[in-house]
């Protein structure tokens, strides 16, 4: 069900792509749109985690640089069936993690010095499961996606605004396009629609990876303390690099806000993602 969601999800965010671009150009502008979304899954798919993990400085390191680190992810990576990923090290103060790659057979893991610093053994192996039940699901390409073709709608929906402002809707209505209002309903509804089809993909995903992550560390208390510990301690050093764009990658946000815009959020509310875990944990016990 949860993936059928995210196909449903996935599928409207395309679909809203198209509308915006026949609003920006009639029926050119559909085909234009459907261009830019196959080339924006191309690049998505092969080069989305090489770009992500050079935006933040991540340096992949072996056994013997960091035998405790790679060692974990191995015996978590053997015990969720997959292969072994590649482990990256941010060298970053703010306890984060994220995992990125186009399937499990090119897949990499990585972690800030920070989280390392904060976090006990066990705590740090629910996040590493976490992320490994991204790697498993596929999470990483299907939220890169999903990233990428809201940022082109909200990148024509900016074109849109100009085109209203210089007066581009009276021509379109002789091409077929969706005219002036169709570019001002465009500008304004696209954006925020394509925000908040990103964000119910983003953190349905989360939900899931939180599960399965409890699952394959054994004990969902140890990925709920981590949690917990990560909330607090981003609030407190946020990571100055990280962007809107590649915020939903991180097991907890590495961006600032609260108030209206943690409602925008791609990720869960922590409490709801805390609660689920101790539901787990108690429905174990009994």
């Amino acid at each position: 069900m949860n993936m059928l969601r995210t196909t449903l999800l996935m599928s409207l965010l395309t679909l809203l792509l198209v509308l915006a671009g026949g609003a920006m150009g009639g029926r050119n502008g559909m085909t234009i749109a459907l261009v830019m979304a196959g080339i924006m899954n191309f690049v998505s798919y092969w080069f989305s985690d090489k770009m992500v993990l050079a935006m933040y400085g991540a340096r992949e390191v072996t056994d013997a640089e960091s035998p405790q680190l790679c060692g974990m992810v191995r015996q978590l990576a053997l015990q969720a069936g997959l292969p072994m990923p590649k482990v990256y090290l941010i060298e970053s103060e703010t306890p984060n993690a994220f995992a990125t790659g186009r399937n499990p057979d090119h897949a990499a893991v990585a972690a800030t010095t920070g989280i390392i610093r904060i976090l006990t053994r066990e705590e740090l192996m629910g996040v590493m499961a976490h992320e490994l039940t991204h790697v498993r699901n596929r999470d990483i390409l299907i939220g890169s996606i999903a990233a990428t073709i809201a940022g082109a709608i909200t990148y024509l929906a900016q074109m849109a605004q100009w085109g209203a402002l210089f007066g581009g809707g009276r021509d379109r209505d002789e091409e077929g396009g969706g005219g002036f209002l169709g570019l001002i309903v465009m500008a304004i509804v696209a954006p925020l629609a394509a925000m908040l089809i990103q964000m119910a993909i983003s953190r349905s995903r989360e939900y899931s990876a939180d599960k399965g992550g409890a699952e394959i560390s054994g004990n969902p208390l140890h990925l709920a303390g981590a949690l917990k510990k990560l909330e607090t301690a981003n609030r407190q050093i946020p990571m100055a690099q990280a962007t809107q764009a590649t915020a939903h990658m991180f097991i907890v946000s590495p961006l600032t806000g609260g108030g209206l815009s943690s409602l925008f959020s791609t990720h869960p509310p922590m409490d709801e993602r805390v609660r689920r875990l101790e539901a787990m944990a108690s429905g174990r016990r009994g």
